[in-house]
């Protein structure tokens, strides 16, 4: 998954990644929210989940220590990340934003 990480976040159009557990009960609460912008922003946003616990190399990497953890990358770089559940219009805010860069 590494390699294949790595290609995604590298692209100009920017990702959003979810760095998630199947056991954390806030993943299941954002996850619905990241469906819908994935929707609304098709096109312009790539969403993707890493769950951290088959990947635990990547979220050492970006050394997610608490999940739910969002962070949006283009070009390979991070633009943004914060832990916690994050509401549709906050993150929709902060994607926006960058979206305009």
């Amino acid at each position: 998954m590494q390699g294949n990480f790595n290609t995604i976040i590298n692209s100009s159009t920017p990702v959003l990644v979810d760095f998630f557990a199947e056991w954390c009960a806030p993943c299941k609460v954002q996850s619905p929210i990241l469906v819908e912008i994935a929707r609304e922003l098709s096109g312009k946003l790539k969403v993707i989940k890493i769950d951290i616990d088959k990947n635990p190399e990547i979220a050492a990497r970006f050394q997610v220590r608490g999940v739910p953890t969002l962070a949006l990358f283009r070009n390979g770089n991070m633009l943004w990340r914060q832990s916690g559940v994050t509401d549709k219009i906050s993150l929709l805010r902060v994607v926006n934003t960058h979206l305009q860069l």
